[in-house]
């Protein structure tokens, strides 16, 4: 994993790896609920269209994936930290499905942080992951 990050800068350190924290207990843990429980606010502003405002809505939401698909993950390439922001390029599998041989969906967070280092509002973007022989570029989605 690439991490870019100023370590003179404490909040964007521990931004960074509260970031790192909640990616891997909420998704490769499966503990949802108490991972948002610890990491956000209660009236976290989400952007992503597919899931509720709110932290008890995203612990819901990621709490299903995990119960029914067991085999749901993320493996983080990219985290960028800077002041109350965390930029991260991800690849989520199985999160909507069962098979060992999924591509994956490459995604882009944005996280924003408080004063405190609770997450406060989430934009993502999100992009299935082809074949490579369908592309036009041989350069890879992350």
């Amino acid at each position: 994993m690439e991490k870019i990050v100023d370590l003179k800068d404490t909040k964007s350190v521990r931004n960074m790896n509260t970031a790192l924290a909640l990616y891997d207990e909420m998704i490769n843990e499966h503990n949802a609920i108490e991972a948002v429980n610890k990491y956000l606010v209660p009236e976290y502003i989400q952007h992503n269209p597919s899931i509720a405002t709110g932290a008890e809505a995203l612990g819901q939401a990621f709490g299903y994936i995990g119960h029914t698909h067991p085999t749901s993950r993320v493996e983080i390439h990219r985290i960028i930290a800077a002041g109350d922001y965390v930029w991260s390029h991800v690849i989520f599998y199985n999160l909507s499905n069962d098979d060992p041989s999924d591509k994956g969906t490459a995604g882009v967070d944005i996280l924003k942080f408080n004063d405190e280092g609770k997450i406060i509002e989430h934009w993502d973007v999100l992009q299935e992951i082809i074949d490579p022989s369908k592309t036009a570029n041989t350069n890879g989605q992350v």
